[in-house]
């Protein structure tokens, strides 16, 4: 009985095995083993809620392998129970485990930043998704390419004993059709379908020449290695008078291992797969070989920062270059998660970057696309909510908005380096805080629609301050830009010193008003004349005061808000806020004509109290 499962479990026939097992815990046959190899068949079938079930089973038993603890964690993260999932890595680095803690330690500040990030997809349900997987979408000239498991067949042998799904095959559909019925007839015309797996693809731009992964299968042989296994190849087909046709394995493939999921780069020089040969960093890593004249290097493998000790599959290659894979070895949501990388100044890859909700989730996102426009494309998962076992998702992204700056010299119109830049929010809280490089440029990320103010400060300089708006852009726009002058101290400080007698208009407000009177505009607009071109280095206070008619507490919170006001009028307008010392509201207090409500004043004597006025600080 057990020798029966084991082969089973051996030959990859997953479904077939957790019924063996099952059948050997109801008998009470080494329970233990049968509980182990149970939880491992759920995480192959990608079922992490059975798999939960029976690895925290399996945990609890003596002496169990370390690698218990491990899987059982990751199993937790694709039922979404994080704060467990990270007690038993923890479990397993303390049972002798090795883990990256670098990318652990910090699971819990990983998740944060992932659910509260600013959105860049959104989702598009796709009506051709059947009750079987579909996945590997590929746009190309009008017309969708993607794999799909749909075609039942009449016989057994078309299912395969992995999952007892039937075996893939490529089908095409045109873009902007709405069909929702994809039978045979949307089937790749030619010899790339076979009886076996095929897919997914990649084709060169011209549309002639398409790459793709298959089971081990050509001129109707299925190839096996030394254990009876026959792995993934990858092939080249050629588009003859519109059928594909002229099916080649390419050289760099072996049955000893799988090779899977190509991907051309922009520039079709290189090709990017996934393998699981050995000399790798675990599981299956991501390697690429270089296409010159129709022959094709030896594979090179990725590197570290991409690849870890578990598995990294379906790569794919942007139209600017960028990598986008799947790994379930970075930190992620939960079993298979997307992940994009970032090139450094010498065009090599330095991060890998989790794209977020709502491309990821606890379960198995992947085969990820994205189409020349860099708004809009493709990738699959088996989350729930589905129609089948994969799905296909369709997405729109919009990009991350840059502000991009360059600070120069108002007299000699030369850079500025080291300049800082401090990007305030439309409330003046501080949001980021940053230098310029040595041509004087920055460039800070902004959120759409949204009001902000730019304040640029160096020694020797006065300091600058900038109202940016990202309001009204276009969705495909991804920068602004601007110019920020800044003056030379050393041109303006040959004016006078501050005199002792300097006197500073008050403004007046119009009763139960915090709006600045048409008639005051000129006077605050010659306080910033006189604040920024006469006395650079002066500072004020301001304070707010009402008459005294209405309640106490209520002309206190009305002081306040025409202080406030005067503020924003002044900061808005160029003033730095370090030179506002302070700005308050005292209500009606300092009454200065005995206007207090004890003798009848006329609504002249009331408005004398109504105002602003403003305190030179030495």
């Amino acid at each position: 009985m057990q020798k029966k499962a084991d082969n089973l479990f051996n030959n990859f026939a997953f479904v077939q095995a957790t019924n063996a097992y099952h059948e050997l815990i109801d008998h009470g046959v080494n329970t233990d083993y049968a509980t182990r190899q149970l939880a491992d068949s759920y995480a192959f079938l990608r079922n992490p809620d059975s798999a939960v079930v029976y690895y925290q089973k399996a945990v609890k038993q003596n002496h169990v392998p370390i690698e218990y603890y491990y899987n059982y964690s990751q199993a937790l993260r694709g039922v979404k129970n994080y704060e467990e999932s990270r007690v038993w890595m923890q479990q397993f680095k303390e049972a002798g485990g090795n883990i990256e803690e670098k990318k652990y330690l910090k699971d819990s500040d990983f998740l944060n930043s992932i659910f509260s990030a600013k959105k860049q997809y959104f989702l598009k349900d796709v009506s051709y998704n059947s009750k079987y997987s579909d996945f590997g979408a590929y746009e190309h000239n009008g017309k969708v390419y993607f794999a799909s498991s749909r075609d039942e067949g009449s016989l057994k042998k078309h299912r395969n004993g992995w999952d007892e799904e039937p075996f893939l095959n490529i089908y095409a559909k045109d873009k902007n059709a709405n069909d929702s019925l994809i039978g045979s007839k949307f089937k790749l015309k030619g010899d790339i379908n076979s009886v076996y797996h095929d897919g997914p693809i990649t084709m060169t731009k011209d549309g002639n020449t398409m790459y793709f992964s298959r089971t081990d299968f050509i001129r109707n042989v299925l190839g096996r290695n030394n254990q009876g296994i026959s792995n993934l190849k990858i092939y080249k087909a050629s588009l003859v008078e519109g059928k594909w046709t002229n099916i080649e394995e390419l050289p760099f493939n072996s049955n000893h291992y799988s090779n899977g999921h190509p991907a051309l780069s922009p520039d079709e020089t290189k090709l990017y797969f996934a393998s699981d040969r050995s000399g790798g960093f675990g599981g299956s890593d991501i390697y690429y070989v270089d296409i010159n004249n129709g022959n094709y290097s030896k594979p090179k493998n990725i590197g570290s920062v991409v690849n870890t000790r578990h598995n990294e599959r379906f790569p794919f290659v942007n139209n600017e270059g960028a990598l986008f894979f799947a790994s379930d070895g970075h930190p992620g949501l939960g079993m298979l998660d997307i992940f994009g990388t970032v090139k450094g100044s010498n065009n090599k890859i330095i991060n890998v970057i989790n794209l977020g909700t709502p491309v990821n989730s606890s379960k198995d996102d992947f085969s990820f696309f994205m189409n020349e426009d860099g708004f809009s494309g493709y990738f699959a998962s088996n989350r729930k909510g589905g129609v089948g076992s994969d799905d296909i998702y369709a997405f729109d992204r919009t990009p991350q908005l840059t502000l991009q700056g360059t600070v120069f010299d108002e007299i000699t119109n030369s850079p500025i380096t080291d300049a800082k830049v401090t990007l305030l929010d439309e409330n003046k809280f501080k949001i980021a805080e940053l230098l310029t490089n040595e041509k004087g440029q920055f460039n800070i990320y902004l959120d759409r629609d949204s009001d902000y103010n730019v304040k640029i400060s160096n020694d020797g300089y006065t300091e600058y301050l900038k109202n940016v708006s990202s309001k009204n852009i276009e969705r495909k726009q991804n920068a602004i830009s601007f110019t920020f002058n800044l003056q030379p101290l050393a041109e303006v400080e040959t004016i006078s010193e501050i005199p002792e007698s300097l006197e500073l208009s008050p403004i007046y407000f119009s009763f139960n008003s915090s709006n600045i009177r048409n008639e005051d505009i000129q006077i605050l607009d010659g306080l910033i004349h006189t604040m920024i071109n006469e006395y650079p280095s002066m500072k004020i206070s301001i304070e707010s005061y009402t008459d005294a008619r209405g309640p106490a507490s209520y002309n206190y919170k009305l002081s306040q808000m025409r202080a406030i006001t005067t503020y924003n009028y002044l900061v808005n307008n160029g003033i730095s806020p370090e030179r506002i010392i302070t700005y308050k509201g005292y209500g009606e207090d300092h009454i200065g004509n005995g206007c207090t409500g004890t003798i009848k004043c006329t609504e002249a004597q009331h408005q004398a109290n109504r105002r602003t006025s403003f305190k030179l600080i030495k």
